[in-house]
């Protein structure tokens, strides 16, 4: 069910109504309300899927009594693998088994060996790499006993499957959700308002934004051999700005749904194109799973301490497994290279946490430097964007090759076609800009002016939404 249709539309009002105004006065049958919205929420899409989201939820909940109850440090860790074995097993066979096998038959021809195995149609189960992530971390931490695991197999179940957050997230860690279902709910007229004001404001970056940007970046990055340079710069902006609207736009979305049933789920997205450094834009750009590789894999690792070669081995570890998190294919793991390429001297001249302020912060413009470092740190992300949008390598480097040529100052086609996603992109902009110390750029925008000024603007931004809502597309982040 996606979150810009008719569909979620009905849905929604269906489960506040019953949520708040039915099932208000007994807990337990709220939770149990959210587990079966979620699970018909996600059945919406495959209601086979839904026996891999019911599996998980019983290992890692079993798994989880089992640790609290274990003093045997062996047995704790059998236990422990078991969780991520079982977890990371459904993921690798869902999302790299066609992956690793078309890899092991190039690598056998090369050696000049024919082999011909069965490759097999498989369905990428939609969300499952962000909920394998959060049962994942909800084990990881009741083994380090940093967290007591529940006995409330229903909490536990809603915490799995949430609705908002369970198809793209954001990533949610046991210490922060969990505990919300454990405690009796209160409706908080004010904290449901917000809700639906980034609701409003995630739907308008979702299709006013990503989806009218993804109707050219596709046109010209599918025929990316047919257009100049100039051009394909042009598709690289269009997409820059439409997975960052699409998936911003979904966590907003997910985000304000969590607040209307009165829960706080975390933020995933910090206005990352304002960044000055490459190191302060993944502090700003899909938070959730950036913490959670920080936490589970690069601290594991040594993080920052130990030798220089150490250090650079961890960075590269956790950038390149972070590209291959997104997909089965090189680009993606040549997207995760590329960042840890441009992380790397930063790290190296202990210059990667300078950065940890808002800019510009009280000021209405950026000094002449934060601007200098905002646009070199935008075109980086822009250039490593290629590869992860292109088909593959070789299309990347060919997209790559145009662009450096002197087709690139010529005049771009699609200028005038485009015009109007490039008017409303620039439009959000200056919106983010103003907003950039909120949580999200709506979130104090017009709260004192006066009433009618502000229900014009709403107004005017769902008029927006209706208009463009023809152009409806799936979210990016569904394929990962």
């Amino acid at each position: 069910m996606l979150f810009n249709s008719i569909d979620f539309a009905i849905f929604l009002p269906i489960v506040f109504i019953l949520y708040w105004f039915v099932m208000n006065k007994r807990l337990k049958l709220q939770n149990l309300l959210i587990v079966a919205a979620s699970y018909l929420f996600y059945g919406w899409w495959d209601y086979r899927f839904l026996s891999l989201i019911f599996f998980s939820t019983i290992v890692d909940y079993s798994v989880g009594l089992k640790l609290a109850k274990e003093k045997n440090e062996i047995k704790r860790k059998i236990l422990l693998w078991t969780s991520i074995l079982v977890n990371l097993g459904f993921l690798g066979f869902f999302k790299y088994y066609n992956f690793f096998l078309d890899n092991f038959i190039t690598a056998f021809s090369f050696f000049g060996t024919e082999i011909k195995p069965n490759s097999l149609n498989i369905i990428l189960p939609v969300g499952i790499s962000f909920y394998t992530f959060q049962t994942l971390s909800y084990t990881i931490d009741v083994y380090r006993r940093k967290f007591e695991p529940t006995k409330d197999f229903i909490a536990f179940g809603a915490f799995v499957s949430f609705f908002p957050q369970l198809v793209a997230g954001p990533i949610e860690r046991a210490k922060n959700l969990l505990p919300q279902f454990y405690s009796k709910r209160k409706f908080n007229y004010a904290k449901a308002v917000d809700g639906m004001r980034q609701i409003l404001w995630g739907l308008f970056k979702k299709i006013v934004i990503a989806d009218t940007c993804a109707e050219f970046a596709n046109m010209i990055f599918n025929n990316s051999a047919e257009y100049s340079g100039s051009t394909l710069v042009l598709g690289a902006l269009f997409f820059t700005f439409q997975i960052y609207c699409d998936f911003s736009g979904y966590s907003d979305i997910a985000i304000g749904t969590a607040r209307l049933l009165g829960f706080d789920i975390i933020r995933n997205f910090a206005f990352p194109y304002f960044s000055r450094d490459i190191a302060e834009f993944w502090r700003r750009w899909h938070i959730s799973l950036s913490t959670w590789f920080r936490d589970y894999l690069y601290i594991p690792l040594g993080g920052s301490h130990g030798s220089t070669l150490m250090k650079v081995r961890n960075i590269f570890i956790i950038f390149i497994v972070s590209g291959f998190w997104h997909g089965a294919n090189w680009t993606f793991i040549f997207w995760g290279t590329l960042n840890a390429i441009y992380f790397l001297p930063l790290m190296l001249l202990n210059k990667n946490r300078i950065n940890t302020d808002i800019i510009a912060q009280g000021k209405y413009l950026p000094s002449i430097k934060e601007l200098l470092n905002m646009f070199i740190t935008f075109c980086l992300t822009v250039l490593a964007w290629i590869f992860f949008r292109a088909e593959n390598l070789a299309h990347a480097f060919q997209y790559l090759d145009v662009i450096f040529s002197q087709s690139l100052f010529s005049i771009p086609r699609f200028l005038v076609m485009s015009r109007i996603p490039i008017i409303f992109t620039i439009f959000f902009i200056l919106i983010e800009w103003v907003g950039r110390e909120n949580q999200y750029a709506l979130e104090r925008l017009g709260l004192k002016w006066k009433r009618y000024y502000r229900w014009a603007m709403y107004l005017f931004i769902t008029l927006l939404i209706v208009i463009f809502s023809d152009n409806q597309q799936e979210f990016i982040y569904f394929q990962f």
